[in-house]
């Protein structure tokens, strides 16, 4: 099968055509032949050699896939033959074939082409695991996310504004901030021009929000305490700008602050599922019927991968950028 390897650790160029053994499914697996793979910031710190493969995953990258069932294992139950599915895989998904537990694929939703569906997996996950269970997002609640025309960050919008939040969102650019108005966010604060803790209690009267996703860090994580409400909570899922900081840590007392992080590669198949089923029962359906969708930014054929994390590093994508495997 044709399929992308990371030569040796770099830039967007390291990423070359390969030609790799097709895998072969077993247990409850299913073999996937992939039409499309989304990309995402994972993939390119595993390519600059700061985010290796779980133990057993697969060297090739790609977390999120969407294609045909092919082939399966030997107590496969949930899919068969022919079956349209997306799903989260721990390695292996920039190339043609991919294997995955049957327990972490999800149907493709009606209505869109597999091209989408391989924007899912991979932030729906993400989303869903750290807003909506780590998070306990409610309705009712203000919810900020940093970087909101990132794949993460459109996928949160949609899915706190669907469940009843008010939602507020940063980003670099006018543009970016118009499209996260456009998807749901009451409030779209440009981060270069406003300063978002100020911004943030004006519109809540000086109380703060209740729970801020960050993918930042660096000087975000002061500044996040002081935009969060008491009792407010902060989940942590990058550190873009920095894994050091300085803050005011008295205000975790003070206020009484959840500060968590996670993240999702590495957990095991059971704990994927558990999300899988979930978004299986909540999510699904808003998909379904189209009342949240993915944002696609650019689609590249899957041997201009390095085309792909290159726009992706460069920043200006809004949503998310996908390789068509073919």
């Amino acid at each position: 099968m044709r399929a992308i390897e990371i030569s040796k650790p770099g830039g967007p160029e390291v990423l070359l055509s390969a030609t790799r053994d097709k895998p072969v499914p077993s247990g409850g697996e299913i073999l996937i032949r992939v039409a499309a793979a989304g990309v995402n910031r994972p993939d390119c710190l595993q390519r600059r050699g700061a985010y290796p493969p779980p133990q057993g995953a697969s060297d090739i990258p790609g977390l999120e896939i969407a294609g045909e069932v092919v082939g399966a294992g030997e107590t496969v139950s949930r899919f068969k033959t022919g079956d349209k599915v997306c799903a989260l895989v721990p390695g292996g998904g920039y190339a043609e074939y991919c294997v995955v537990d049957e327990t972490n694929a999800l149907p493709a939703p009606k209505g869109l082409t597999l091209m989408e569906a391989a924007a899912l997996p991979e932030t729906y996950f993400t989303v869903w695991h750290n807003v909506f269970q780590r998070g306990e997002l409610k309705a009712g609640e203000s919810f900020l996310v940093h970087g909101g025309t990132s794949g993460i960050g459109t996928t949160a919008i949609q899915l706190a504004k669907a469940f009843g939040a008010r939602v507020f969102a940063t980003a670099g650019s006018d543009a970016k901030c118009a499209a996260m108005r456009g998807l749901g966010a009451d409030l779209s604060i440009n981060y270069k021009e406003t300063d978002f803790v100020e911004a943030v209690k004006q519109e809540t009267g000086g109380k703060g929000v209740d729970l801020i996703l960050d993918m930042v860090g660096g000087d975000y994580i002061g500044r996040n305490y002081q935009a969060a409400s008491v009792d407010g909570r902060i989940v942590q899922i990058a550190f873009l700008n920095g894994r050091k900081a300085e803050a005011d840590f008295s205000l975790l007392m003070t206020k009484r602050l959840t500060h968590t992080g996670s993240t999702l590669r590495a957990r095991d198949v059971a704990f994927k599922a558990q999300i899988a089923d979930e978004l299986r029962q909540q999510v699904w359906p808003l998909l379904n019927e189209r009342k949240v969708l993915p944002v696609m930014d650019s689609i590249f054929p899957l041997e201009q991968a390095s085309a792909a994390h290159q726009r992706m590093e460069d920043g200006e994508h809004i949503g998310k950028i996908v390789l068509d495997v073919g």
